[in-house]
């Protein structure tokens, strides 16, 4: 039988801990107990855990609602908050008192009240006999039922998650809080230093983090921002440890984790690594040269674009290093050589008839599949990457609405109030000579790699009026569409009658938003709906069939970003023939990196200062340098950004915030010898604080371990 787990391989539930993992997690070196991490009746780590916004995670530092979170992860936040007179991104910003910390709209944190296993009632029922569609609705039915009971009567919000592709499912309450507030950020030549050239890389000198807090009603419970708020009193915060860490210390990561697919067939692997990958890598290279060419000359272009291109180019990068990491280990074959043995077990084992076919099963959907996910992939990347396009997107609603129900002019009144917040907002951060340059070579792409079914009415216009000229096209769209001049549409907003949702829909912009997604909608998604069913629904029994070939080794379900326990040891690697990484990085290694003349590696004279001086309190190592990284082998993902990593006794010694380019292949397959998560070093983090920002009272607000 083969075995292609490790021993810090997992993503964990922490309510499972004390059954599954604490005896393990011990014997590596762990000081606490699974309850200490996870109580359902007493405060543990657990409640100074947050999701921060949509993707990410934080934790509580101190008992007045203080939450450290990766610089990236707030970036959107900074961003909004920055201008040319006053440019947080470039300068740094720090709160020395709370009444100069800044809202930030929208940006919400979830704690976790509770979690529950549900299989049952989720099955409530269920029978082999049903056909997909049958089943999906009567477990529908049912998760509501769950959902309204846990509800009822309270402020939480909850939600059922899949696991192990539909064989177990849990609920989930959590308790959201609206009024969070940005309190202190590094200069992005510290928060992202290395930008995107050292973005998934190792060794890292990235002081990647930022501080944030909630607030709360005089109760302490989740209110709506204001003024009379005050900062969120939590069940638990976490200690902060300046032990620092050395090689093979225990570490555990305590966070959400966004998705992996660690159970996929090996025709899924392929599909992901050696189609899907390549397209969207291939796309994003031509977004990333003209957005870049544009950000270096332009200090205001450079502020407005700075979130996409890191966006963008997050998972350029990370699918680039996916894809060698899985080629490296061969790891098709090491499916494919899985599933010739799981094979020979179905053959022969009595538990369900259908397992001998599963294999073929699979293959065949994924056949069938592959065409409507390589069309995805073009659609999203190229055809949504145009911007104007996206933009034009948004007033889908409001012609929706003016054609359906025009008599509910209440309803269209918020509508076109939206509108216009969605107007400010994509005017405040778009270059339309970026956008200019990139649409004829995205179209074109788009045009010379999908067929005839994929084809957008608009192609036609194109081809006819044109002559297939994508540049001249190009030029008749930005002369003539209503959404490249905020003022006169504003001033369309300001005077919408029924009626001119027809001037919308005759825009050029407008129309190929449309044309795109009336094929998508007829060609691509019914078509990925029906195959990714029928592969959804044979997982199910793969999933279960593993775990039966499998029986001797415990199953740790994929990340849904759900909160999960990750745990290993600090340690280097050896990531090619004859370089060896050690564990750390210190601040001599960004000084050996500054360069002046490229904005990733420029240093902030403070810093030189402090470096010059030797300045470094109580955050320097016992060596005598400031550590600024480290690695280990905790199992992580996207989600996982801004998780704390802890020590044996559960103390935070940094935040996780990255993985290394080798080790971008444990969505898929975990490899233990060079899957590596990357940690900010909490000393490096507070050294920033205190030493570079003199931003003592945050200081003050902690409790720190010496």
């Amino acid at each position: 039988m083969i075995n292609i787990s490790f021993a810090d391989e997992g993503m964990w539930l922490p309510i499972l801990l004390q059954q599954t993992n604490e005896k393990k997690m011990q014997e590596m070196g762990m000081k606490i107990s699974a309850e200490d991490i996870f109580s359902i009746n007493q405060a543990s780590l657990k409640d100074a855990i947050v999701i921060f916004g949509a993707g990410c995670t934080g934790e509580l530092v101190s008992n007045e609602g203080l939450m450290l979170t990766n610089y990236h992860c707030a970036y959107r936040d900074i961003q909004k908050h920055s201008a040319i007179d006053h440019d947080y991104l470039t300068d740094g910003f720090w709160a020395m008192k709370k009444s100069e910390e800044l809202y930030c709209p929208g940006l919400t944190v979830n704690f976790l009240v509770r979690m529950e296993d549900v299989t049952e009632q989720v099955l409530i029922g269920i029978n082999d006999n049903m056909s997909q569609a049958e089943r999906e609705k009567l477990m529908k039915d049912n998760i509501k039922q769950i959902v309204d009971a846990a509800e009822k009567d309270t402020h939480y919000d909850a939600l059922v998650e899949e696991f192990y592709y539909g064989n177990q499912y849990f609920l989930f309450v959590y308790e959201e809080f609206k009024d969070v507030r940005l309190v202190g950020a590094p200069p992005s030549n510290i928060g992202k230093f290395g930008g995107d050239t050292d973005n998934w890389m190792w060794p890292r000198h990235t002081g990647d983090f930022s501080v944030l807090r909630i607030y709360a009603d005089e109760n302490n419970l989740p209110a709506k921002h204001s003024p009379k708020n005050v900062p969120y009193t939590p069940k638990q915060f976490l200690k902060i440890s300046l032990a620092g860490v050395e090689e093979g210390d225990f570490t555990f990561v305590f966070g959400y984790p966004g998705s992996t697919y660690e159970y996929l067939p090996a025709k899924a692997v392929e599909c992901i690594t050696e189609i899907e990958n390549p397209i969207s890598i291939k796309i994003r290279d031509e977004k990333l040269n003209v957005m870049n060419a544009y950000s270096e000359k332009n200090a205001l272009i450079r502020i407005q674009y700075a979130s996409k291109i890191a966006g963008i180019a997050n998972g350029w990068k990370k699918w680039i290093g996916e894809s060698l990491g899985v080629k490296r280990v061969n790891g098709v074959q090491q499916k494919l050589d899985y599933e010739k043995e799981f094979n020979k077990w179905a053959m022969v084992q009595s538990i369900n008839p259908n397992y001998p076919s599963i294999i073929n099963t699979l293959n065949t959907s994924y056949d069938n599949i592959i065409p409507y996910k390589i069309a995805y992939k073009y659609f999203y990347e190229a055809g949504l990457g145009i911007e104007l396009v996206s933009f034009a997107r948004r007033y889908a609603s409001l012609v929706e609405h003016s054609k359906t129900k025009p008599d509910d002019i209440e309803t269209l009144n918020k509508l076109i109030a939206a509108t216009k917040t969605v107007t400010e907002t994509f005017f405040k951060d778009y270059h339309q000579a970026i956008d200019r340059e990139l649409f004829p070579t995205l179209l074109k792409i788009y045009y010379e790699n999908m067929s005839e079914e994929f084809a957008p009415d608009f192609y036609s216009t194109l081809e006819k009026k044109f002559k297939g000229d994508f540049e001249k096209y190009a030029d008749y769209v930005f002369d003539n569409s209503m959404f490249t001049n905020k003022e006169s549409l504003m001033e369309f907003l300001n005077n919408y009658k029924i009626a001119n949702y027809k001037k919308i829909e005759k825009d050029p912009a407008y129309i190929i938003y449309s044309d795109f997604f009336s094929m998508y909608r007829e060609n691509i998604y019914p078509n990925l709906m029906k195959y990714q069913a029928e592969i959804d629904s044979t997982m199910r029994f793969y999933m279960a069939a593993q775990m039966a070939f499998e029986s001797d080794k415990t199953f740790y379900p994929d990340a849904n970003f759900t909160l999960r326990v990750t745990y290993g040891k600090v340690s280097g690697f050896n990531p090619q023939d004859a370089v060896t990484y050690r564990h750390f990085t210190t601040l001599e290694g960004i000084m050996e990196k500054e360069n002046p003349d490229i904005y990733d590696y420029v240093v902030e004279n403070k810093l030189k200062e402090l470096y010059k001086k030797k300045d470094f309190g109580r955050y320097a190592d016992k060596d005598g340098t400031i550590h600024t990284c480290f690695i280990a082998t905790n199992h992580t993902t996207g989600g996982n950004s801004g998780s704390p990593v802890l020590n044996a006794n559960g103390e935070l010694i940094g935040l996780n915030f990255d993985r290394n380019w080798q080790g971008t292949m444990s969505d898929i397959m975990y490899d233990p010898d060079r899957c590596r998560n990357i940690t900010l070093d909490i000393r490096y983090c507070l050294f920033i604080i205190d030493k570079f920002a003199n931003a003592k009272h945050l200081i003050n607000e902690m409790t720190i371990v010496e």
